[in-house]
């Protein structure tokens, strides 16, 4: 097991992922962010079944980090109750895990 995290969220707008994604990478919170384009999120919201067209972020971060990211998303985000799903990364090449590490502060 590493110290580095995936963390997932989703966004109503590619404007938006975006201007998530590149605040995150500027405040050092995140190594890269990952935008992946319209996915069809299905969901319970309010009582009621939901369907959205959504961009999903994958964030690639610290573990150290991750209570500053998951504020930051809070701050960022234009939804109510945003995604905020921390994965964590068991292994992977050791010069990529190095590269989050130095990216991240």
């Amino acid at each position: 097991m590493t110290d580095k995290r995936l963390v997932l969220t989703t966004c109503g707008s590619l404007e938006e992922a975006r201007s998530i994604a590149h605040a995150l990478v500027e405040r050092q919170l995140a190594a890269c962010v990952n935008i992946a384009p319209q996915i069809e999120s299905v969901y319970r919201w309010q009582g009621e079944v939901e369907t959205a067209a959504e961009w999903l972020l994958v964030i690639k971060t610290t573990a150290d980090a991750f209570n500053r990211l998951r504020e930051a998303l809070s701050e960022l985000h234009s939804y109510e109750l945003p995604e905020c799903i921390e994965i964590a990364i068991e292994d992977g090449s050791a010069a990529y895990l190095e590269w989050i590490g130095e990216s991240v502060r």
